[in-house]
């Protein structure tokens, strides 16, 4: 690929890098004062377009987040990041976990489509469980990113939903964000029959007028590189959006999801940050 090139040259490394993060959830400690509210709810008539909520145990109105987690568009499963959504609640949020139709049985723009269905749903049904709809953010991690990133900056999908002012920050961890060409078997096989390329990258879609963004990247990060979230950080500077962007020395692909766990928090202060920024947006 172009620069040092996006991805590691084979699927399976980004397999291989995501899948121990699904024993955090099974193996890992939980954060206290957090609970599942709801488990499986509808956004589609698909089994994959279901969704979990987590929440804090104490009463009160909380901001919104919709995680989005990650597999290289074709694995992966809301079952296996409980963890991730349960750090989150404890810091203050109502989160909404979506799973998403994956590769080969959805191809772009489905998997974002359902990216937005599933945000606008969230939007919907919070307010049951202590979540403020009126305060929601959406984040991801590695995929996840990209499809937290095409619905906050493409208008046109939270408008397909009726929700074009929904999202009102967002954040991405390790994303995919400019990857042309597809020269590699993950985004090849997603991406590889869109009409036009250009329009399955965040960065074609910057914009002055898109909510508050947060980018998180690991310098060590050899799946995705960290030049992505440099890329999109400058393009939404340079058009005059609101953009900041953080490089984490020393952490991989993993590893900077991986730090939400209470077992390697003090590894880097990733949870912190991302968290600061949505409550200084979402109030």
């Amino acid at each position: 690929m172009t620069r040092r090139g996006l991805f590691a040259p084979a699927l399976g490394l980004l397999a291989a890098a995501c899948s121990p993060l699904g024993l955090l959830n099974t193996l890992g400690p939980r954060d206290p004062g957090v609970r599942r509210v709801a488990r499986d709810l509808a956004y589609g008539d698909d089994p994959r377009q279901r969704l979990d909520v987590y929440a804090p145990s104490g009463g009160g109105s909380y901001p919104t987040l919709v995680f989005f987690y990650g597999g290289s568009w074709d694995s992966g499963s809301r079952d296996l990041y409980g963890w991730a959504a349960q750090a989150l609640a404890a810091q203050g949020f109502v989160v909404v976990l979506p799973d998403y139709r994956l590769v080969p049985q959805a191809l772009f723009p489905a998997f974002i489509e359902d990216a937005a269905t599933a945000t606008a749903k969230a939007a919907e049904v919070v307010g049951r469980y202590g979540g403020d709809p009126a305060r929601l953010g959406v984040l991801g991690h590695s995929a996840g990113a990209h499809l937290a990133m095409m619905i906050v900056l493409d208008r046109r999908y939270m408008a397909a939903v009726g929700q074009p002012g929904l999202i009102k920050a967002a954040a991405g961890l390790a994303g995919p964000y400019d990857f042309l060409p597809f020269d590699v078997a993950a985004s090849r096989n997603a991406f590889g029959r869109a009409p036009d390329p250009t329009l399955t990258q965040p960065v074609t879609f910057v914009r002055p007028d898109a909510p508050p963004i947060w980018l998180g990247h690991g310098t060590a990060d050899t799946v995705v590189h960290d030049e992505d979230a440099v890329i999109l950080d400058q393009r939404m500077r340079a058009v005059g959006g609101r953009s900041q962007a953080k490089l984490y020395p020393g952490l991989d692909h993993a590893d900077l999801i991986a730090t939400f766990s209470p077992l390697f928090r003090k590894k880097a202060t990733v949870l912190a940050d991302v968290t600061g920024f949505f409550h200084r947006q979402l109030g």
